[in-house]
């Protein structure tokens, strides 16, 4: 692999990532020390800061509910947070955003309460713990596909209809509206990394007469 690929492997896909499907939980025990963790999607700060104000106050009874979050591309460190919710510093929010920029899944934020078991686990096991709990969640983590899509109006006349929607199925193409007049209009939503292929293959299918634009 050369250096550019290497930079292109490196960079997460803005157009097409893994995101959390829905409220996940898991929990485990460790040295008589309850934890659980919590973990939903959050398209952005606040998403994820309200989803850790409600945690806090579900289980408000918990020694600590100590959180992290990735509200971004996987990986991506311009939308983060974390906190050790009083537990020393650096053994719980650190270690478990660790896990999380690691999880090759974006928009996620997680929360892991802990309930005090009366034996204390040290700074290396506490971060063993809270990153340990973050892992377990992922491991069964529902989730599914975030697309980056464009809105696209298209023009073409009738002969096209049958091989325009084997096209819109080969790439992945909603129509959201079709109108049938002179010639027939679509209204549809495009994956991005997916448009230049269609406006190409759209321009080869009607040799050049179809008509695409982005909708208003």
């Amino acid at each position: 692999m050369d250096a550019a690929q290497s930079a292109r492997a490196l960079t997460p896909d803005v157009a097409r990532y893994l995101v959390p499907d829905g409220r996940h939980e898991a929990e485990c025990t460790i040295e008589r020390s309850r934890f659980l963790c919590t973990t939903a999607r959050a398209s952005s700060v606040d998403e994820a800061h309200a989803f850790v104000r409600e945690m806090q106050q579900t289980y408000a009874d918990a020694t600590h509910n100590c959180w992290a979050f990735v509200a971004g591309v996987p990986g991506g460190t311009s939308h983060i947070g974390l906190s050790d919710d009083g537990e020393p510093h650096g053994t719980a929010g650190r270690p478990m955003l660790t896990v999380l920029l690691h999880a090759n899944v974006g928009e996620i934020a997680a929360v892991v309460t802990r309930w005090y078991g009366g034996i204390k686990l040290g700074t290396g096991g506490l971060s063993r713990a809270y990153s340990g709990a973050v892992q377990e969640a992922l491991a069964t983590l529902p989730t599914t596909w975030r697309v980056d899509e464009v809105e696209l109006c298209i023009v073409v006349h009738y002969d096209l209809i049958t091989p325009l929607q084997l096209l819109f199925t080969a790439l992945e193409v909603v129509c959201d509206e079709q109108r049938y007049a002179e010639q027939v209009t679509y209204r549809v939503r495009v994956p991005r990394d997916r448009e230049e292929e269609l406006r190409a293959r759209l321009a080869d299918l009607s040799r050049g007469q179809a008509m695409v634009s982005t909708a208003q």
